[in-house]
C-alpha cells in the first residue's frame, strides 16, 4: 500500500540537546493536536466516507502525519540524547526520565498520555471534515 523510504522527509540535525524545549515539542508527538491524533484521525475517517476522491486525499493526510509524527520523534530524540542526570534534573525532565527513560512515549506538553478521544470518527463526512479541520487550525 505505501512505499517506505528509509529517510525522513525533512533532515532533522540538532546538535545541542534541550530537554526543556523536548518537554514541548513533545505535544506535537502525543498531545490533542499532535501528529499522532491527526494521522488516527484521518486514516480512521476514510474508512466511512462515502466520496472515492476524499477517501484517497484522507489516505494522503494521514500518511503524512505519519511521516510528520517521524520527525517530531526525531527531534524530541536529539533534544534529549546523551543527557547528564545533572540536565534531566535542572530542566524538569526528571518526571518524563523515571518513566520512559530517554524513549519516545506519546504525551502532551502537561505529562497527559495520548489518548484515542483525542480523535472522532462519526461517519458523517461533514461532521469529520469539520473536526479535522478544528484539530488542524484551518478556518472555514
Amino acid at each position: 500500500m505505501w512505499n517506505y523510504e528509509k529517510r525522513l522527509q525533512y533532515p532533522v540535525k540538532i546538535t545541542q540537546t534541550n530537554p526543556k524545549i523536548a518537554q514541548v515539542i513533545i505535544s506535537q508527538f502525543g498531545g490533542p493536536d499532535g501528529e499522532l491524533a491527526a494521522s488516527m484521525r484521518y486514516l480512521s475517517q476514510r474508512y466511512t466516507m462515502p466520496y472515492n476522491e476524499v477517501t484517497g486525499i484522507l489516505t494522503d493526510i494521514g500518511t503524512e502525519e505519519l511521516a510528520h509524527m517521524e520527525m517530531i520523534c526525531a527531534i524530541i530524540h536529539q533534544l534529549t540524547r546523551d543527557l547528564t542526570p545533572e540536565q534531566i534534573e535542572k530542566s524538569g525532565f526528571d518526571k518524563y526520565y523515571v518513566d520512559h527513560t530517554l524513549a519516545l512515549w506519546p504525551q502532551s506538553a502537561g505529562g497527559t498520555p495520548w489518548t484515542a478521544t483525542y480523535f472522532q470518527s462519526k461517519g458523517d463526512p461533514i461532521t469529520d471534515l469539520h473536526e479535522d479541520m478544528a484539530a488542524d487550525g484551518t478556518i472555514l
